[in-house]
């Protein structure tokens, strides 16, 4: 067997075969599998879509013959060992021979987790596991978060300056951020199966909410507009989300405070409205990340504006935070926040991230983790009111 830094490297292959289904997978997980004869790769195989043949599945048949004596399965998440779309993936891996295999990251479902890695053991295969365990469990937020939690993972993104505003205090934002960092933006919004803003946003850009990476054909997630008043239809001219060619793919979540007539109107474009429980005139966030759920949808990324960011805070509802920091200072008290609603008076009481993932493009970093709540959190209520998320 090979040193730990070769079956690290293998792992990152591994790994970069598995993005090679970068938000193609849904509900399934991004997996990529090396076949290793020799200390050299023969072959390798990633999952491509929920339905299709596994990773490792997808390896054996691009080996093209039965493996050799020495051949090693890396793959980046522990086979699967009960049938489910396709047969479980450890009888393949018994079938053909192999008696080493290397593992990333374990099943994070609960009711599976490290079965699969026993299944092999008990008959009589190697079983490595945890080979950069974190980058490829990292891969696959959205399904973890579901196995684990059972529902959605809701995640946010903001770009900031070095003193945290998302805007001048005229509400100029374009850009702070260079362009290596919302391309990577638009990386995201091709995993995420939904991207969710706020009225005030849709109203003030008319943002296209679209994923477009250069060289590759643009995809829609689902377009998720929060609007409890449904004040995007008074509009004389509806903005583009509700008239392009993904106009079915754009979802209004409103209240019974809406005027059917509005609504009636959206769905005449062919636009789906969701009429959710409220707080006030503020969809319940809770009602949405249960709806999400019944849906089937694994993730949301909400991009803005800043209210409906600070209200997922205020609620406790946000599970994960994308901070795109720029090298620019606008030191003006009344330049715009990304965050508010929250009286922190000790640090003990601030919100942390956990889980952290850092990354550079260009002039520009980004912080990412998971949203860590105290056990106690204290919220100015004077500056939400009844009002609606924008």
């Amino acid at each position: 067997m090979k040193t730990e830094s070769d079956r690290e490297a293998w792992m990152r292959r591994a790994l970069a075969a598995a993005r090679r289904g970068w938000g193609e997978t849904h509900p399934n997980p991004m997996v990529g599998a090396l076949i290793v004869e020799g200390g050299e790769v023969v072959a390798e195989g990633w999952h491509r879509r929920a339905g299709e043949a596994h990773a490792e599945v997808e390896a054996l048949r691009a080996l093209g013959r039965d493996p050799a004596p020495d051949a090693v399965l890396v793959v980046t998440l522990e086979p699967c060992s009960t049938t489910g779309r396709t047969p479980p993936c450890t009888e393949a891996i018994l079938r053909s021979g192999i008696r080493r295999v290397v593992v990333g990251a374990i099943d994070p479902n609960p009711a599976h987790a490290g079965r699969g890695l026993e299944v092999l053991r008990q008959a009589g295969l190697t079983v490595e596991s945890r080979i950069l365990a974190d980058d490829c469990s990292d891969l696959n937020l959205l399904f973890n978060h579901w196995m684990e939690q059972g529902g959605p993972l809701l995640a946010a993104k903001c770009a900031l300056t070095l003193d945290g505003r998302i805007a001048t205090r005229t509400g100029a934002s374009r850009w702070i951020t260079g362009p290596e960092a919302r391309a990577d933006v638009m990386r995201w919004r091709r995993l995420f199966p939904a991207i969710a803003v706020g009225a005030g946003t849709v109203l003030a850009d008319d943002p296209r909410l679209t994923s477009r990476i250069e060289e590759e054909a643009v995809t829609c997630p689902r377009r998720i507009i929060f609007d409890g008043l449904l004040r995007v239809a008074m509009a004389k001219e509806l903005p583009g989300v509700f008239t392009d060619e993904f106009r079915d793919r754009t979802v209004v979540v409103t209240t019974e405070q809406a005027g059917t007539g509005y609504a009636r109107r959206l769905e005449r474009e062919g636009v789906e409205v969701w009429v959710l429980p409220a707080q006030g005139r503020r969809v319940d966030l809770g009602a949405f990340r249960e709806r999400c759920r019944e849906e089937g949808i694994l993730g949301v990324y909400f991009e803005g504006g800043a209210d409906l960011m600070s209200e997922l805070l205020r609620r406790r509802q946000l599970d994960y935070l994308f901070c795109y920091r720029a090298p620019v200072l606008l030191a003006d008290e009344k330049a715009r926040a990304a965050f508010r609603g929250l009286r922190t008076d000790r640090l003990e009481q601030a919100l942390r991230l956990e889980e952290v993932r850092h990354a550079t493009f260009g002039p520009d970093q980004l912080i990412r983790g998971r949203v860590c709540f105290p056990g106690k959190i204290d919220v100015d209520e004077a500056l939400f009111g009844d009002g609606e998320p924008s």
